[in-house]
């Protein structure tokens, strides 16, 4: 499905990296940085602009494709690794930061791999999460059909348990990404650090 999406042409959600990540990426340490699901690579691509030294995880090869090109276009570089986060692992206290940008993964999934991200950071490393909660399912502006995908605010906490919450909000909010991230969204939107 995602080769599709992003064989078409031009960039799905658009090459200027999401919002709530732009306004947030500075409380991560220099560092390395993971990008989870970065598909076509602008918020892997923004973060490499600032100076992290990003890797990008996606499952799409044509998605990653267009991130090297267009971190190309914008003079940074940054790694990208093809693997499903089914089977790939978080190395332990490896990461200075890990966003997660609209990665809606199946429930069961979803809490493995946060669970690897509580591991995955560094003492005083962060988190950056926005994801699309249950409620968006009334709004139809973009995001997966399935609630199970779709993280409460209350699950979040419970999955991330081990990390200091800085901000954590269920919002409404007008997100402009692409053609399928279109409208008035029900978010939620986590910032959090590992303690040390």
């Amino acid at each position: 499905m995602w080769n599709d999406r992003y064989s078409a042409p031009g960039y799905a959600y658009g090459t200027a990296p999401n919002d709530f990540l732009a306004a947030t990426a500075a409380r991560i340490l220099p560092g390395r940085v993971l990008s989870l699901a970065d598909g076509e690579g602008r918020n892997g691509v923004h973060l490499a602009s600032l100076g992290y030294a990003v890797t990008s995880v996606d499952s799409s090869s044509v998605g990653l494709a267009k991130a090297r090109a267009l971190a190309a276009q914008r003079g940074v570089s940054l790694v990208t690794i093809e693997a499903d986060l089914a089977e790939y692992t978080i190395a332990s206290e490896a990461w200075e930061g890990i966003v997660s940008i609209f990665c809606h993964l199946p429930g069961a999934l979803r809490r493995q791999v946060h669970a690897q991200v509580v591991r995955g950071l560094v003492p005083g490393g962060i988190f950056i999460l926005e994801a699309y909660r249950p409620e968006q399912l009334a709004f139809g502006t973009g995001g997966p059909t399935e609630p199970d995908r779709m993280p409460t605010l209350a699950a979040l906490r419970e999955e991330l348990a081990g990390l200091e919450l800085l901000h954590a909000a269920e919002i409404e909010r007008e997100v402009r990404e692409g053609a399928h991230h279109d409208g008035r969204s029900a978010v939620v939107q986590v910032v959090a650090r590992r303690p040390g």
